[in-house]
């Protein structure tokens, strides 16, 4: 058991069993333990690579993708560029890279980060190499200008609860201490009322219902701000556009699935994201949502292919590893099928590129 678990299983033995949405948000941001405060999570030499440190060519592509939502609304002289949950920083500033292409786009304005982790603020400033503003949540991002946003791989870290359809009710999936007082997986006694769940199907027994109340919470929150400043988010993450059931919490650690409890606080934790949640959340509150598309129908739709063609012929001693990486991020084999990107703006943002006629 990992020093988080200990903690743990000393709280469950003092006041109950846990709902995995607390063990999770405890395994990925305890102030000392937590995955995020003291692990490397990104890289070769992490526990897994996102589509940005696999590629310039990603980045580069959504910041034009950026640029193109920002001249749709009248080129305006403010806009808020940022990103939620910016890992080391190396999306940003391959967009912004791509955005000095733009005419008249704003860059000397400072970027906004919503990023907990003092760590990787220390990283992201570095990387960047531009003016960098941090907030703790998406709360305090300014107000007086259309938000232009970026969220890789975001939605899919926050914590989630499931529940097991059992005896006519779902009863919420919770961690408690076995015989030998080791974490383990157990059901709460009592269903749950209705009226705490997400939109869901007909349920048959062992039916596991899936949902991130903290997802959902920041996209109705970004909605609202996106109804009233305009402007757009881009999504992109691993997971499913329906309401499906599924059980897709995971441990990832050195590139490799884990046991979820036993490695809490030195494994990622993550679930795939229900992009339909997010989609209802945000459109309550007035935004517009679009997809989603599949992340190689987005790249492709946007270029990728013709850039991989010109950078490998720029540096033919790279030029296996720049097809490579164009290959795992749009093949339907690779990363190219398994993500997906979700777009909302506001109801006086125009259709984003490739999203316009996709509702």
């Amino acid at each position: 058991m990992t020093p988080l678990g200990r903690l743990l299983a000393r709280r469950i033995a003092a006041e109950g069993p846990l709902s995995i949405a607390e063990v999770m948000a405890q395994a990925l941001a305890h102030e000392a333990h937590g995955y995020y405060q003291v692990q490397e999570p990104f890289g070769s030499a992490g526990d897994f690579i996102t589509a940005p440190e696999i590629s310039q060519m990603f980045g580069e592509v959504l910041g034009l993708w950026l640029g193109a939502v920002w001249q749709s609304m009248g080129s305006p002289a403010r806009a808020i560029l940022g990103e939620l949950g910016p890992g080391r920083g190396t999306l940003m500033a391959d967009a912004r890279r791509a955005l000095a292409h733009v005419p008249g786009f704003p860059l000397a304005a400072p970027v906004h980060l919503v990023e907990t982790s003092p760590r990787l603020r220390r990283i992201q400033a570095e990387t960047i190499k531009a003016p960098v503003i941090h907030h703790d949540a998406i709360d305090s991002l300014p107000v007086d200008a259309p938000l232009l946003l970026l969220a890789n791989e975001f939605f899919d870290a926050l914590p989630i609860r499931q529940a097991v359809f059992a005896d006519g009710g779902f009863h919420e999936r919770m961690v408690g201490l076995d015989g030998e007082d080791r974490l383990t997986f157990g059901l709460a006694p009592e269903a749950l009322a209705p009226g705490l769940l997400p939109p869901h199907e007909i349920a048959e027994a062992g039916a596991v219902l899936e949902w991130s109340p903290a997802s959902i919470a920041i996209a109705a929150e970004l909605g609202r701000r996106l109804a009233a400043q305009g402007g757009v988010l881009l999504a992109i993450d691993y997971g499913a556009a329906h309401r499906g059931f599924a059980d897709t919490l995971q441990a990832v650690s050195r590139h490799r699935y884990a046991d979820v409890l036993s490695t809490l606080g030195e494994a990622d934790l993550t679930a795939h994201v229900n992009f339909a949640h997010l989609a209802a959340a945000a459109t309550a509150q007035g935004a517009t949502a679009f997809g989603p598309l599949t992340q190689g129908a987005l790249l492709r739709g946007l270029g990728i292919d013709l850039r991989a063609q010109r950078l490998a012929a720029a540096h033919p001693e790279a030029a296996e590893r720049v097809l490579a990486a164009h290959r795992r991020l749009t093949a339907s084999d690779q990363m190219g099928s398994l993500f997906k990107a979700l777009a909302l703006t506001g109801a006086a943002t125009p259709p984003p590129p490739l999203f316009d006629a996709i509702r």
